[in-house]
């Protein structure tokens, strides 16, 4: 009886075997849609007012403001989609981020504000007589952009090793990361605590000693953020394909048998859970110069909750999905709450009920059911 040998893979085989990081029709959308919002804020900057081409300041900051949506979005499918991690409190992380950037952002006042002193207006308004010692060197940018990662990053790190060492998972997780974030807001709110308590940080004027009002300044900021944004999703791409990645979807399907064949869940899930939680540190900083505040009700349950409603509507555990969750659902937010502001909540609720029951897959397995049939239909013929 003969035998024959396969021949060993050659290198070029393996590199042509590698999963690619998006196909070519994602990333002909990737480009398209890039194009199209960068082109926003160049629309807005060469075309007058009342010209056929010109978009309005608000619509370049409404997208902006999308795109922060987006990254935070992005940041939640990455623990929940790929490792089974269902936070309910990333709400915390992105307004840590909004924070730090927010202090820079208060200091560049000067004496510029209402009461002309050289601490904030929410300070003096307070009483407070000097900085409390958290807020010191935050007059220097980068410093403060270092808070931006480190203080997210250092406080996921802390929370998800005591919980994931101690096995806490599923809807216990979820509770647990929800009161993490209900604490902080209540926290934030405490006029005594050296946070601005229910105003916040607003009212900025600088950034960098350039104008933030100034539609050059919002021009900048927002391709910062489109920036950003893609940097964000082909690194989570890059990740999910990887090694580590299929190790973080194991985790997801059945941690138990990852362990029995020699794996330490803990590690894999504390790294991606402090990378999610920067990157959500990350958005919040984008998102304060461009929205023009910071107050603890980011920091509200529900706006954790509405984090996860934006991955479930596009599609977990496909990153491209939870970016049209994102902006999918606040577009029809800015419409639903001017046109009826006080239905906007039970219209999310049904939203969540729907999608749920009818397209668990979101928009994009919705659009891939419909591929399917398409195909399917035209063979048939």
């Amino acid at each position: 009886m003969s035998t024959t040998t396969i021949p060993a893979p050659t290198l070029q085989q393996i590199a042509a075997a590698k999963t690619p990081l998006f196909s070519r029709p994602a990333w002909s959308g990737i480009i398209f849609c890039s194009v199209i919002l960068a082109l926003l804020p160049v629309l807005n900057l060469l075309f007058p007012a009342g010209h056929v081409l010109h978009i309005s300041s608000y619509t370049v900051a409404l997208v902006g403001k999308f795109m922060c949506y987006a990254m935070a979005a992005l940041a939640l499918d990455l623990v929940w989609g790929y490792t089974g991690i269902l936070s309910l409190g990333h709400g915390v992380f992105f307004a840590l981020g909004g924070y730090a950037h927010g202090m820079y952002l208060m200091r560049a006042i000067g004496r510029d504000g209402v009461y002309q002193s050289n601490l904030p207006d929410f300070m003096v308004f307070l009483d407070w007589k000097t900085y409390p010692w958290f807020w010191s060197l935050t007059d220097h940018f980068w410093y403060c952009m270092a808070l931006v990662v480190l203080v997210p990053g250092v406080l996921a790190f802390v929370f998800g090793y005591f919980a994931f060492r101690s096995r806490i998972k599923g809807v216990y997780f979820s509770i647990i990361t929800q009161a993490m974030t209900f604490a902080f807001m209540l926290l934030f709110f405490r006029n005594n605590t050296g946070f601005g308590g229910n105003n916040g940080f607003t009212d900025f004027k600088r950034i960098l000693g350039y104008s933030i009002t100034a539609p050059s300044t919002k021009a900048v900021l927002y391709l910062i953020t489109l920036a950003f944004l893609l940097g964000a999703l082909l690194l989570c791409r890059w990740i999910v394909t990887s090694k580590l990645g299929r190790v973080l979807q194991a985790v997801r399907d059945s941690e138990s048998r990852l362990m029995f064949i020699g794996y330490n869940p803990l590690w894999f899930k504390l790294f991606v859970w402090t990378l999610s939680a920067v990157l959500c540190g990350i958005a919040g900083a984008l998102y304060v110069p461009q929205v023009g505040i910071i107050n603890p009700s980011e920091m509200s349950p529900a706006n954790s909750i509405e984090m996860v409603i934006w991955a479930a509507v596009g599609g977990r555990g496909s990153l491209l999905g939870p970016i049209i969750g994102a902006f999918s659902v606040n577009g029809l937010k800015s419409w639903f709450t001017g046109a009826f502001p006080d239905l906007w909540l039970y219209a999310l609720g049904l939203i969540f009920i729907l999608v749920t029951l009818f397209m668990p897959q979101g928009i994009l397995g919705l659009a891939d059911k419909l591929k399917i049939r398409f195909k399917s239909g035209k063979e048939r013929a």
